[in-house]
């Protein structure tokens, strides 16, 4: 993305950490700057305090909305609202999504029918149906604000069919002749194709990543260009010759 997009900012306060909020405003400044914050819920519920009092700190305007009827429908359909409105009335080029539990992929995909690139954030609880329907989606939980011990980390990753399929199909789509492919177009194709981020796995880099999964192997050119072979391809290679 160009330097400088125009980001919005859309908290939904009763299904996100507050302490988490520097976090996310931290993330967001690798994209470009934060021109919208708003925080919905019924900010006269005692639940909301820990959100009320970084307010003012992070310049977020908060968005009351009382509890009219049983569950949070009329929160979820302000922000809705809202983020439609930013849509058509604003210059924006990023929406931002602050939310655990309710499922806004709707919103997301229309905004990304709109052109936008969509960020979310939230916990693990949040319905994968959301999670993967963002440009890219970032969690919040503890276990994150770390890295994962790579054995603990790798076990995990090797087992999960899904993650593994998206590597290899990133590194056959910008592979060379010989199999190898650099990792920065892999990086992009997966950006292009997924909300992955390998900080959710554990890993700093997408190349820490790659490293620690023994299905693959890496090389370096030219004394800091990264490339990466799917091992079972690499195989299929040899044997050609």
């Amino acid at each position: 993305m160009k330097d400088k997009e125009k980001i919005a900012v859309f908290i939904d306060a009763d299904n996100a950490p507050a302490h988490k909020i520097d976090k996310v405003l931290s993330e967001l400044a690798r994209y470009g700057v934060v021109n919208i914050r708003k925080a919905y819920g019924n900010w006269k519920n005692q639940s909301l305090k820990p959100w009320e009092d970084v307010l003012h700190e992070f310049a977020i305007q908060p968005i009351q909305q009382f509890d009219l009827t049983r569950g949070k429908n009329a929160t979820d359909m302000a922000l809705v609202i809202d983020v439609m409105d930013a849509l058509y009335t604003k210059d924006i080029d990023v929406i931002c999504l602050v939310s655990s539990d309710c499922d806004f992929t709707p919103l997301v995909t229309r905004s990304l029918a709109d052109g936008k690139f969509v960020i979310g954030f939230g916990e693990r609880k949040a319905p994968l149906a959301f999670v993967n329907s963002c440009s890219r989606f970032l969690y919040l939980d503890k276990e994150n604000e770390k890295e994962l011990p790579i054995l603990k980390a790798t076990k995990n990753i090797k087992s999960d069919t899904k993650l593994m399929n998206l590597l290899r199909q990133a590194v056959e789509a910008v592979e060379e002749n010989d199999g190898w492919a650099m990792l920065g177009p892999i990086g992009t194709h997966i950006s292009n194709h997924a909300s992955f981020d390998q900080r959710n796995y554990g890993f700093k880099k997408l190349s820490d990543l790659f490293q620690a999964i023994d299905l693959f192997e890496m090389k370096k050119t030219n004394g800091s260009v990264l490339w990466v072979r799917d091992k079972k391809r690499a195989r299929l290679f040899n044997k050609a010759k």
